[in-house]
């Protein structure tokens, strides 16, 4: 089973896993603070507390990156959902409640990681044994780290916190450059590969590791080098792709890691923390909400009451996008493994939309759709190798060749038996879009690699038939809107980004 959301579910009774609504980096009180950081327990706990801030993320992630690309048109029947103004590139996206989940969670986490850092500091004596104290920061700066890389993705500039602050302290935050913000994350993770462990035993699974940190620290660099786009997003042009391989190739050479076959084993209920695995989200089921609810959400609800699931609630349909459909070559088990086609329920109501279905597995479901037992991957094997032949490509040391292999590793393992030769960027992306479908990836891989305009620009004529989407979409749209809640604390802190 697994300790670390066991130890959470206790954690979350002391009052640090109450929600922070807005940018609130209240500190825990003295008293409480006293009475809680006592030994090393305490302090594991509290880094458990950190970790607990990521149950969500697989769906916002799946909203942001998949419903916002060419791999969703989700423009929904049945009144206007959450998502859908993210489809359609709205302009109101401020008041969005998963844009502003987007901010207030990433801050909640951050938070928590500030919290264990700054009681590491005022409480030096509390853990004897050195190896563990430097472990514990390095989870929360790897985890501080994650948070605010996912903030840049979203926002661009963000308020930079690295200690716990008063209400008072906080309406003095202004928005820090993306620079400086990433220096802090580079920071961080470069902190967490030299102080995680390689790897944990068992009861200590979903830790993050040293390959995970190579990971996020290769996707940070790439990141940034993509282009700037004339907006103060996620791209830097700073070209930094020669950073990114030597981190890839230490886990290709860790030999920890490796492809699993089938391509559906990896995603399997029964095959969790397999080999391809670097990094994922941990859960487990059994009605105690701390299930997953991603695999749920990918799903309308009219399906599970055709397959005789009595699962409460109304969601829609969020239908893959004809484009993506169409993508698939003859023979890439991938495409059936991921997307569901199309289905009948009531009343012989005949659904011709397709929906992923990644992560679903109806049998091994918990007590309802917001409780599924499987975890989500973050960061796996197929996508070094993949983010080291974009690393070559981009002007990494290397050779065509090498990308070519490196791409039909992942192809082959798909059926794909004909190996390509002289992979360009635009199609080592088309192959990263059939991979990481449904992944949270898609988005993020067209802004780095500066197809983004393009590939939507032409995408959204073809695909839009009920003409929802703001076209043209620009680059003001590569990045989300301050929320409004924010922009409301204190008039003046922070100015919105263009385009809202």
């Amino acid at each position: 089973m697994k300790k670390i959301y066991y130890i959470i579910s206790g954690f979350l009774l002391l009052g640090l896993g109450a929600c922070e609504d807005e940018l609130n980096q209240v500190p825990i009180s003295d008293a409480s603070t006293a009475s809680f950081y006592r030994n090393a327990t305490d302090f594991e706990q509290a880094v458990n507390g950190v970790y607990s801030t990521l149950r969500g993320y697989p769906d916002r992630a799946f909203y942001l990156s998949e419903v916002r690309s060419d791999n969703v048109y989700g423009v929904g029947e049945a009144g206007v959902r959450d998502w859908e103004p993210i489809n359609n590139f709205a302009a109101t996206l401020a008041t969005n409640p998963i844009v502003k989940d987007a901010w207030d969670s990433n801050y909640q986490g951050i938070f928590r990681a500030n919290t264990v850092l700054d009681q590491l500091v005022a409480r030096p004596d509390v853990i004897t044994d050195e190896n563990l104290e430097n472990r514990l920061e390095a989870e929360a700066r790897f985890l501080r780290a994650f948070f605010y890389f996912d903030l840049i993705r979203t926002f661009g500039k963000v308020p930079l916190i690295e200690h716990t602050l008063t209400p008072e302290e906080v309406l003095l935050v202004p928005r820090s450059p993306v620079a400086e913000v990433y220096n802090l994350v580079i920071s961080d993770l470069e902190f967490a590969i030299q102080n995680l462990d390689e790897t944990y035993a068992v009861v200590n699974r979903g830790r993050a590791t040293k390959n995970a940190a190579r990971g996020i620290l290769a996707r940070v660099y790439l990141t940034r080098s993509g282009p700037n786009y004339g907006i103060e997003g996620p791209g830097m042009a700073s070209g930094e792709y020669s950073k990114a391989l030597p981190l890839l190739n230490d886990i290709i050479a860790s030999n920890r890691h490796s492809l699993v076959s089938p391509y559906s084993r990896i995603f399997a209920y029964d095959n969790e923390n397999n080999a391809e695995v670097i990094f994922d989200v941990q859960y487990r089921s059994g009605g105690l909400g701390i299930g997953a609810t991603f695999p749920g959400t990918m799903a309308p609800t009219t399906y599970f009451s055709a397959a005789g699931i009595p699962f409460a609630g109304n969601l829609e349909i969020i239908p893959v996008s004809n484009n993506l459909l169409n993508s698939y070559p003859a023979g890439d088990v991938r495409k059936s493994f991921t997307i569901h086609p199309n289905y009948t329920y009531v009343n012989r109501v005949f659904e011709p939309r397709a929906f992923f279905r990644k992560y679903l597995n109806e049998t091994g479901r918990g007590q309802d759709r917001f409780d599924w037992p499987i975890n989500y991957i973050e960061l796996r094997y197929a996508d070094v190798l993949l983010m080291k032949a974009e690393a070559i490509l981009q002007g990494a040391a290397g050779t065509r060749a090498e990308v070519d292999n490196l791409v039909n590793q992942v192809r082959s393992r798909a059926g794909l038996t004909t190996p390509l030769t002289n992979v360009d960027l635009r199609q080592l992306m088309e192959e990263r879009r059939r991979e990481f479908a449904a992944e949270g990836l898609r988005w993020h891989d067209l802004v780095r690699s500066g197809l983004v305009l393009e590939v939507m620009n032409a995408w959204a004529p073809q695909e839009d038939i009920r003409n929802q989407i703001r076209k043209p979409i620009t680059a003001n749209h590569i990045i989300y809107p301050i929320p409004t809640s924010e922009m409301d604390v204190k008039e003046g802190l922070y100015e919105q980004n263009p385009g809202y």
